[in-house]
């Protein structure tokens, strides 16, 4: 059985036991890490999304985070003089060995989303942890200074509702950076 996945705007066929490089993904070495954008699975009987298999997923161990061969790209205008230019670029990989194809069921694995650089949509990132606080908690972008960005920080750090902000001590709490105002605002809003 095989897969065509998607992930960091490449598409990749693969089988149980491949080993591939992948854009940088957001995981440590020794973790595992699912595939959820599958386009097609292959085998006895083919399956193709429209455009992605529904319930489907790819489950990778990581390997190691390495880089690229270097990318030397030269640019010599041939009329005008002294004008060239020399830059080089390893680009950031993640080794994957492929573990696990899943036909069905992917949601319930518990597994580590493999999301990185480029890994997931934009759109769909930074609507996911706005949509993700609204069902669970409190808006905290209510709070003045508040964005996006660090509501997400929040949430990842477990505070989810204005009382759980409000509880924070400001000075020692050292999952992420808060701001005192938010502390006071979060005690009038709870």
């Amino acid at each position: 059985m095989f897969a065509v996945l998607k992930t960091g705007g490449k598409q990749y066929r693969v089988q149980a036991g491949d080993v591939l490089r992948v854009e940088r993904l957001a995981a440590d070495a020794g973790e595992t890490v699912q595939f959820n954008e599958i386009l097609m699975l292959g085998g006895d009987s083919p399956v193709v999304g429209a455009p992605l298999v529904a319930g489907a997923a790819v489950q990778a161990q990581v390997i190691d985070q390495i880089k690229g061969d270097k990318v030397i790209h030269y640019v010599k205008r041939r009329r005008k003089h002294s004008s060239q230019r020399t830059k080089g670029h390893r680009q950031l990989l993640t080794l994957l060995r492929v573990t696990d194809i899943l036909a069905a069921g992917a949601d319930a694995t518990g597994v580590k989303a493999a999301i990185g650089s480029g890994s997931a949509p934009k759109a769909a990132s930074t609507a996911a942890p706005a949509a993700k606080a609204a069902a669970s908690g409190d808006d905290l972008t209510a709070i003045n200074g508040v964005g996006p960005a660090a509501a997400k920080k929040l949430n990842e750090a477990g505070i989810t509702t204005y009382a759980q902000l409000a509880a924070v001590d400001a000075d020692t709490f050292a999952a992420t950076k808060v701001k005192p105002e938010w502390v006071e605002q979060a005690k009038a809003l709870a």
